[in-house]
């Protein structure tokens, strides 16, 4: 490195006394993959090499089937070159050293970005929209659970104590009083958020016991990707810090309600700023309804990225407060797709039905990638829902992870913008998934079955 140039990335890490750098790309599931250097050895190899196959790699450290794998990619098990994006940098509050964690962008050998990347995903649907003059804007909100911890998976999960001494019981929706059981762990959560930038709104209790939800602000889509990924670590060292767990699964608890991920997102022309989705007289633009048609249209084809397991589909069953269809509505939470009330400039739609174990990524490209096509091919919404929204069957999604990767599969508007090889390595890497789920006897095949057939 020419001492003579500064480098922004190593001026950031000179200031904060790091001493190490975690350098991590998100696998296909969300799961952070690298390695970890010393931040002399960082700066001075400009990033990182990794295998490939990282990113065909499932949640439980399997890989797809050898034709799948040789199809998509090179038999010799080739690296990947990884850069570090030095927008998306973040200090580690609870480890013993410091320690920065640096997000990657990942390129083959002729530096053309690797199309089963999730964040390369994220960033050619973005490019979409820039071809239009056009920038999303987007505010998550992420749910999730607090539990006991507990290290036998045949066990339920429990609910944790709080500063009371009792665990939680009943439905606590908005309870400051139940949220603050957990203070001491919020208040390590908000200052180490504080610490790496991720800009976090509002703490909520949700329905479940000891189910919280963590709003954040609108903004960049890449970079509200970046905080997720980070929160969602952040959050599990926190908990564990104070001897819980913290769980972003889609339906951890039995007859409890599911956790989401939530995704607000508006669009604004990138020369006046202004939101497309209103007319200077603030009212709703064809293109915002055109948005809401898209995603109508083209959510049931790219519903695994939304609900990427088996688990991710019990958040659908019947009485359970999610969402199981993709009609739309005004001030509506009983359908899919929610307009809130706002002003004119603020004018979104809040897509309801991805969980909140999806990868943020995935989940993010997906979810602006069918507003997109609404507006490029025009598609006209149904009528808004009146009333409640559950039981409507016009417009219901896949009820299995099967038959909602048939359908990605089958999608030749996927295929198209996404490209034919990341269609086939996602699906390829769920369906190894959900084979490896059903190798799994159940408690409930134990309770019913063993000795009543």
């Amino acid at each position: 490195m020419d001492s003579s140039v500064k480098d922004p990335l190593a001026e950031w890490l000179k200031s904060y006394g790091i001493t190490e750098v975690e350098c991590v790309v998100s696998d296909l599931t969300g799961i952070a993959r690298g390695k970890i250097l010393p931040t002399n050895k960082f700066l001075n190899e400009h990033g990182m090499r990794l295998p490939e196959s990282v990113l065909l790699q499932t949640v439980t450290g399997d890989y797809v089937d050898d034709d799948i794998y040789y199809n998509l990619l090179d038999p010799a098990d080739i690296d990947m070159t990884c850069r570090p994006d030095p927008q998306a940098v973040y200090v580690l509050p609870w480890a013993i050293e410091p320690t920065a964690m640096v997000i990657h962008d990942t390129f083959d050998r002729y530096g053309n970005p690797i199309e089963l990347s999730p964040r390369n995903v994220l960033k050619k649907v973005l490019e979409l929209y820039a071809a239009q003059g056009w920038r999303p804007v987007v505010a998550p909100e992420m749910e999730f659970y607090l539990t006991q911890r507990c290290a036998d998976p045949d066990l339920p999960l429990q609910v944790p104590t709080g500063r009371s001494g009792r665990p939680e019981s009943g439905r606590q929706s908005f309870s400051i009083e139940a949220a603050n059981e957990f203070d001491p762990l919020f208040e390590d959560v908000y200052d180490w958020c504080e610490a790496q930038g991720l800009d976090l709104d509002t703490l909520i209790h949700e329905d479940g016991p000891a189910q919280m939800e963590i709003n954040f602000r609108h903004g960049d889509a890449l970079d509200l990707a970046d905080q997720i990924t980070v929160f969602k670590r952040t959050m599990r060292e926190a908990a564990l810090k104070h001897d819980v767990a913290a769980t972003f699964m889609a339906k951890p608890i039995t007859d409890e309600p599911g956790s989401a991920m939530h995704l607000h997102q508006s669009v604004v022309d990138i020369k006046t700023g202004l939101s497309i989705f209103s007319t200077p007289e603030g009212e709703p633009t064809k293109l915002f309804l055109q948005h809401i048609g898209g995603l109508q249209r083209y959510i049931p084809e790219v519903l695994p990225l939304f609900a990427p397991n088996a688990n991710s589909f019990r958040r659908f069953l019947p009485d359970t407060s999610a969402p199981v269809n993709v009609e739309w509505g005004e001030e509506n939470r009983t359908v899919g797709l929610r307009v809130p009330a706002s002003d004119a400039q603020a004018r979104r739609v809040e897509n309801r039905l991805p969980g909140a174990d999806a990868n943020p990524y995935l989940a993010i490209a997906a979810s602006l990638l069918c507003g997109y096509m609404g507006m490029i091919e025009g598609c006209d919404p149904s009528a808004p829902v009146q009333g409640r929204g559950y039981e409507r069957r016009n417009l219901r999604l896949p009820l299995t992870i099967e038959d909602a990767l048939e359908r990605m599969e089958a999608s030749a508007a996927v295929r198209r913008v996404l490209g034919d090889k990341f269609v086939q390595g996602y699906v390829a890497v769920k369906r190894a998934e959900h084979e490896n789920y059903k190798r799994v006897i159940s408690s409930w095949e134990r309770q019913f079955l063993m000795m009543s057939v």
